[in-house]
């Protein structure tokens, strides 16, 4: 018997591999059509390894962390670094916590512990699952709009955001839904707060889905492997998208101070 496309982790591997590597781990929308404008900012100086999660509506996140470690080992990637977008830190917790995947150092790019609005999560979950499908298509489609003006002359990030709403189903929606569950279910402070490898923290500005500001007081805090957090003033929620040049200079400068 087949294995369904609810149960495919895709991953792929740019750029040298005895370079470091730094694995990114996506949010909500599962896959990397938002992250083609920083993999291109890194201009190859890592071996960038990005992925698709399965649009499984069961799996758990210590699942999501063994298919990850699998599909790793399967491409020859022994240990790196974790870049946790949004959803992806409650994954990039998960790898930590089993600790069969070295990590180097972890990095929050919009990430957070526990999320810190928990009944707005609840919400979107109820509210995400109650919509139509063709709400969520016209909802995506004028945010295709507005980011095919504000990135139209830059083609490589224009083909990913096509291939974003392409690939925004019925079947990734419910996918969404489980993940806000997940999120919503979740709690890896402790975690989090036992962590010894470096730790570092990335936001934009203008991020009304995670407030950066309740996320870094809990963090300075309670995280004594806390390195830095960066808040990058013209970016959005989608950090690593909305300013990708920045994101990437960053992040390689975090990499490269260890």
């Amino acid at each position: 018997m087949g294995v369904s496309e609810r149960e495919i982790l895709q991953v792929r591997v740019h750029g040298r591999r005895d370079l470091p590597v730094l694995v990114y781990l996506p949010g909500l929308h599962g896959d990397w059509t938002l992250i083609g404008g920083f993999r291109r900012a890194l201009r190859e100086r890592v071996c960038f390894v990005e992925m698709a999660y399965p649009r499984t509506l069961t799996w758990s996140l210590d699942e999501y962390a063994a298919a990850i470690e699998k599909g790793l080992a399967e491409e020859g990637i022994t240990s790196g670094w974790l870049l946790g977008e949004s959803f992806g830190s409650q994954v990039m917790w998960a790898l930590l916590a089993r600790g069969r995947f070295p990590v180097i150092g972890a990095i929050l790019g919009g990430g957070f512990v526990r999320h810190p609005m928990q009944l707005a999560v609840a919400m979107a979950e109820r509210v995400g699952g109650s919509l139509p499908l063709r709400w969520v298509t016209g909802a995506l489609f004028g945010y295709a709009k507005i980011a095919r003006f504000r990135f139209r002359n830059s083609p490589g990030t224009l083909a990913g955001i096509n291939e974003f709403i392409e690939r925004r189903t019925e079947l990734d929606r419910q996918a969404a839904i489980h993940r806000l569950r997940l999120i919503a279910a979740n709690d890896p402070a402790t975690i989090a707060c036992a962590c010894k490898i470096p730790l570092y923290g990335l936001t934009g500005f203008w991020d009304p889905v995670v407030p950066w500001v309740l996320v870094r007081r809990w963090v300075k805090r309670r995280c004594v492997s806390l390195r830095a957090y960066k808040i990058i003033w013209n970016a959005d929620h989608n950090v690593l998208g909305t300013a990708p040049g920045q994101a990437a200079e960053q992040v390689l400068a975090w990499m490269r101070s260890l």
